[in-house]
Formats: structure tokens, sequence, C-alpha cells
């Protein structure tokens, strides 16, 4: 086993206080080993004037992290599940998943405010969001907002949108709960699949014994089956679907929504089973969705 890894990540503050996350924990297990964070922006933090599915979706924000990783600049990525594309290379597998922090969705308002703004935009760079913001808010324009969560937060404060809606996971780690002004369950906005999850990624044949025990087992089976429900549909950042699963015991809850682009449709469900069943009661509540059949 090394004496030294190097974690790849996005240079954004959550995304170093993530990897930070990662790195503490293989310290505190291995006291010899040297951790080190390698900072990189991806291309999906430069291109900031275009939503993420007009300039190809989840993949822009892995591309440079993968390159590091094959090239032996690090040893391991941590990325935010839900940015992950559905696909990964056999070469790049998914290690492990953290304990889930919040998974849902919450309004923001800016510093001081109390109340919406009805002439004011919604701040929402999700096309998931979007659609069921509609119906929580069926008067209200939502508009797009891209950038680190500070760069969204100034944007929110100096006037420009009437709320935000973020992932309290992000908000939570970067210790802005107190911002928060409303929590959406998940019956009122489904979260993105893997959303409040940290996925750690790296390169196959590699010895990663310094690893053992930080996955989380629940993590693991709901991130798989809310994977599995959208790799399914074909769904990225391109396509407004959206998938949460509770595991209770040997029991898993899964809720679903997916959106039918030739109509412009869209429709929720939800499936429970057991946990062994994990990736195929995904891809089975994404066919009842479609309406195919078993």
């Amino acid at each position: 086993m090394r004496d030294k890894i190097v974690i790849g990540s996005r240079e954004s503050a959550l995304a170093v206080l993530q990897s930070e996350m990662v790195r503490d924990y293989i310290v505190g297990k291995n006291p010899g080993m040297t951790v080190e964070i390698l900072t990189m922006k991806t291309t999906g933090d430069r291109i900031l004037d275009r939503t993420l599915d007009k300039v190809g979706g989840k993949g822009l924000f892995v591309k440079e992290l993968d390159m590091a990783l094959l090239d032996g600049r690090s040893q391991l990525s941590v990325h935010s599940l839900k940015d992950m594309p559905m696909e990964v290379p056999e070469k790049l597998p998914l290690l492990a998943f953290s304990k889930r922090e919040d998974p849902r969705d919450v309004l923001v308002l800016p510093e001081g405010v109390s109340e919406l703004d009805p002439s004011k935009p919604l701040g929402c760079s999700s096309l998931r969001r979007t659609l069921q913001l509609k119906e929580l808010y069926p008067g209200m324009e939502v508009k797009s907002i891209r950038g680190n969560l500070q760069t969204r937060l100034r944007k929110l404060d100096s006037g420009e949108y009437s709320a935000l809606i973020l992932a309290a996971a992000g908000m939570k780690r970067m210790g802005l709960q107190h911002r928060i002004h409303r929590y959406f369950t998940p019956d009122e906005m489904i979260p993105a699949a893997g959303q409040g999850i940290l996925a750690v990624q790296g390169i196959a044949g590699e010895d990663y014994g310094f690893l053992d025990d930080y996955c989380d087992r629940n993590a693991w089976i709901a991130g798989t089956a809310e994977r599995a429900f959208v790799r399914y549909l074909n769904g990225g950042c391109s396509s407004p679907v959206a998938a949460f699963a509770e595991v209770d015991g040997n029991r898993l809850f899964i809720r679903g929504l997916y959106f039918r682009e030739e109509d412009g449709s869209w429709k929720k469900g939800c499936i429970r089973g057991e946990i062994s069943e994990a990736e195929a009661l995904g891809e089975a509540l994404a066919k009842n969705l479609k309406g195919e059949k078993e």
C-alpha cells in the first residue's frame, strides 16, 4: 500500500471541503499516510453562461479529474455523487459512498429577507428542480443560475433573484444552514440521484485497503438504486429525471420522476422491495413510469 495519496478535487470551496472530509478519514485510520489534495477547474466549472444540458451534461465535471487519475497525478477523486455520469469507465471504478448528508432541496432567501418577492425570479440551474418548482410556485419565473455556491449566494444577495433552490447537503457542509428558509420534502421535490452522497473513485487494480470501512452500506444501496433508475431512462443533466431511495432495515423504498421529452409530460411514482434487489428495483420503477411491461 502507498504511503502517499493524492486526491483529485474540483477547486470550489465545497468540493475541497468534501475532499478534506475523505482525507481526514484516511489519515485518521492510517496515521503514517500522507494525503494531499490536487485541485483543478473542470470544463463544467469554466462554462457558466449556458445550462448544463446545452453544453454536455454531467461528464463536464469529471473529465479533468478522470485524466488526473489515468495519468497518475492522483490516486483518488472525490465527487458529489449527483454530479457523476451514470456510466463510469471500468478503469475508474467507484470505490465507496459516504454516509449520506441531508438529501433534500431547500429554498434560500436573500440575507435579511423573510418572504419571497414574486416580482423576481427563482434561481435554479437544474431542469429537475425547475419542473417541480412549476408545481410548487406556479406563478413565478424560474431563471438559470450557474457558478459555485458562494457565487450563487452573492447573486442572490445582490438582488438578482427572489430565492435560490439548492441542495441542503452543500449548505450544511459549508456551515450555511442558517440561510435555509424552507426544506422541501422528497414528495414535494424528489432529489437528484445521489444527492447528499460523496463518491470516492479510483483506478482498477490499485490497493485501496486504506479506505476499509469508509463505505456506508445504506448510501451504497440507495445510490445504486437511484443510479439504476436514471441510467435506464438515459437521464443526465439534459433530462429532468429524479430518484430518491430510502433504506429501512432490509427494505428499500424508491421515489422517481420520469419526464417524457416527446410531449413534455411527466409523472412521479414509487416502488418498494428488498435491498438485495436495489438495482433491479430502480430499473423496475423506471419501466413502470415509462409504461413498459416487465
